[in-house]
């Protein structure tokens, strides 16, 4: 079986994470870039992703879809990059905790903000974010609390690049209030060498993208 790894994406996405977690692996891999009007809906994506979105990866023969599942896929496959804490280490709790708060109360009530989505005190119960102060507060806590620069304390892993580039989104676009705390993480996640190279070679997809005498 050929255990090549194909990146499905594009540039304006989601598959932003996905690159910047493939950077931080450092194995090899091939990109796709799909465009939103057609190559996502073709018959040949779709068979990898029915929902016609990206981002994807293949890995041999085995396909995984989400942001957040990709990140946790390419670290337990790439155990060498030392991207999550192994079987046994107390560490993997939260490790898996903060990756999926981000994945669902972090992701919805960002979406819903800027969607201008109002959720009623009555209503709060039936979301999984309840309210949005506890989830900046939460979010807030989980930082300032982890002992170090990372949601592991000092210990940077997988979780941080899913976790830290909803931070990072939500601070870029207003979705997420501007506290010390998510700024600071924000900053160093951004220095990161493997963060830099990702953010450049999709930066120059875009660029690429457009046409001559566009205005960026």
């Amino acid at each position: 079986m050929s255990d090549e790894l194909v990146f499905y994406t594009n540039p304006m996405s989601r598959g932003r994470i996905v690159r910047w977690m493939l950077e931080e692996v450092g194995q090899p891999y091939r990109t796709e870039v799909l465009g939103y009007a057609a190559s996502m809906k073709a018959p040949a994506y779709l068979a990898i992703n029915p929902m016609g979105k990206v981002p994807a990866i293949t890995h041999g023969n085995v396909v995984v879809t989400e942001a957040g599942a990709i990140c946790a896929y390419l670290a337990d496959a790439f155990p060498q990059a030392a991207l999550a804490p192994p079987l046994g280490d107390l560490r993997r709790g939260p490790y898996f905790r903060w990756m999926f708060f981000a994945a669902g109360p972090v992701e919805s009530i960002t979406s819903n903000k800027a969607l201008g989505v109002e959720v009623s005190s009555e209503q709060r119960r039936m979301v999984g974010y309840g309210a949005y102060d506890e989830v900046m507060a939460a979010l807030e806590r989980a930082i300032a609390s982890s002992g170090g620069d990372y949601i592991l304390g000092e210990t940077f892993s997988a979780a941080d690049v899913y976790f830290g580039s909803h931070i990072s989104w939500g601070l870029q676009f207003g979705s997420i209030e501007k506290r010390p705390v998510f700024e600071a993480y924000s900053a160093r996640l951004s220095a990161r060498p493997a963060a830099v190279r990702a953010a450049a070679i999709d930066d120059a997809l875009i660029a690429a993208a457009q046409p001559a005498g566009a205005q960026g």
